[in-house]
């Protein structure tokens, strides 16, 4: 019998080696999280609204995965000179329409 954990399980379902439960649970905790980036980045000066952080999930995603030095399947393959150029398409895409909404503002006190 196999030993499978629950996460395992979810993780086993995907598309071109991305799983769906990662990319899903990521969307889902940015969507939560969002309001309180958003407090805690108007504190700094800048206006960022929830669409924005969804749309900058997967770039944000990659960055962190990078700076901690996790070579997961889409870092591998966003920073593969050879190849992916959908993928690469399509964080450039979200990039842009999550920087396009994000204003500079006075600080609030």
């Amino acid at each position: 019998m196999n030993d499978m954990n629950t996460i395992e399980f979810l993780r086993q379902f995907g598309f071109s080696g991305y799983a769906y439960f990662d990319i899903i649970i990521s969307f889902f905790g940015v969507y939560l999280l969002s309001p309180l980036l958003s407090k805690l980045f108007l504190k700094l000066g800048i206006k960022i609204s929830r669409s924005s952080w969804l749309f900058l999930t997967l770039p944000i995603g990659i960055l962190i995965h990078l700076a901690v030095g996790q070579q997961t399947p889409m870092v591998k393959n966003f920073f593969d000179i050879n190849g992916h150029y959908v993928l690469k398409s399509v964080i450039l895409i979200l990039i842009i329409l999550g920087v396009k909404d994000i204003k500079i503002t006075k600080k609030q006190s």
